[in-house]
């Protein structure tokens, strides 16, 4: 080997592994190990600085787990019927929202990044509700107009008293990439393959092949024994 084929060689070799090296550094690996999908986490590095999205008394002593895409054509119909139950299990029964998106939902990323965003000024209940009901309206948008729509469903939730700018910052942190993994990490625990998927605590009410009604009978169903469980479990303690 001649002295300029050795240089050429030693710099290609360089910039190799200086691009593994910001490889290794710039690609962020969360082990997520430690954490059960049956608990309700508050703001943390893992999660992007962003405690569970909760609907309901967050002391409510059953969590109902609602794993959901907002671009589910599933979800959205059944998103009122989840409110419902909150109301009237009040103070009972609160949803722990958490976000998987299906691959083939070209919107669903950045619907996450949204409702995120909204969370953080404190109007995630409203965004959530308004990009359910209004699906299908940018289902099938394109990125600018989905854009346009996801900031006009902001000011409409937020009454127009949310920060707008800091709503288009917080679409594209690295936060909220955080929380939406975190979310996903959670689904992939239980094995989420299909939105919505709900839990009552750690039971998983399977919807298919189910009535609306016959769904919402069986959520009752468990949401009622388990009430039922914890009421005998603190007489059994007075005596």
């Amino acid at each position: 080997m001649d002295k300029k084929t050795g240089i050429i060689l030693g710099v290609i070799a360089a910039a190799f592994l200086l691009i593994i090296g910001i490889s290794l550094f710039s690609t962020e690996r969360i082990n997520y190990d430690q954490y059960e999908p049956v608990a309700v986490y508050d703001a943390m590095y893992e999660n992007g600085n962003t405690a569970d999205y909760i609907d309901g008394d967050p002391d409510a002593p059953i969590k109902i787990y609602e794993y959901g895409d907002y671009q589910c054509d599933a979800c959205a119909p059944m998103n009122p019927y989840i409110n419902e139950l909150v109301e009237e299990y009040k103070g009972k029964v609160a949803v722990v929202f958490r976000t998987t998106i299906m691959s083939y939902h070209q919107n669903g990323v950045a619907a996450a990044a949204a409702a995120n965003a909204a969370y953080r000024q404190g109007f995630w209940k409203e965004y959530k509700d308004l990009l359910f009901s209004n699906l299908n309206e940018w289902f099938y948008s394109n990125a600018q107009a989905r854009q346009v729509q996801f900031e006009e469903y902001f000011v409409k939730a937020s009454d127009g008293k949310g920060d707008l700018a800091k709503f288009r910052e917080d679409m594209k942190s690295k936060d909220v990439q955080r929380k939406i993994d975190f979310d996903e990490a959670m689904a992939q625990k239980v094995g989420v393959n299909f939105t919505p998927n709900i839990y009552v605590e750690d039971k998983m009410i399977d919807q298919r092949n189910k009535t609306t009604d016959e769904f919402l009978k069986e959520i009752r169903a468990e949401i009622d024994r388990r009430l039922k469980e914890l009421e005998d479990s603190e007489k059994a303690e007075k005596k």
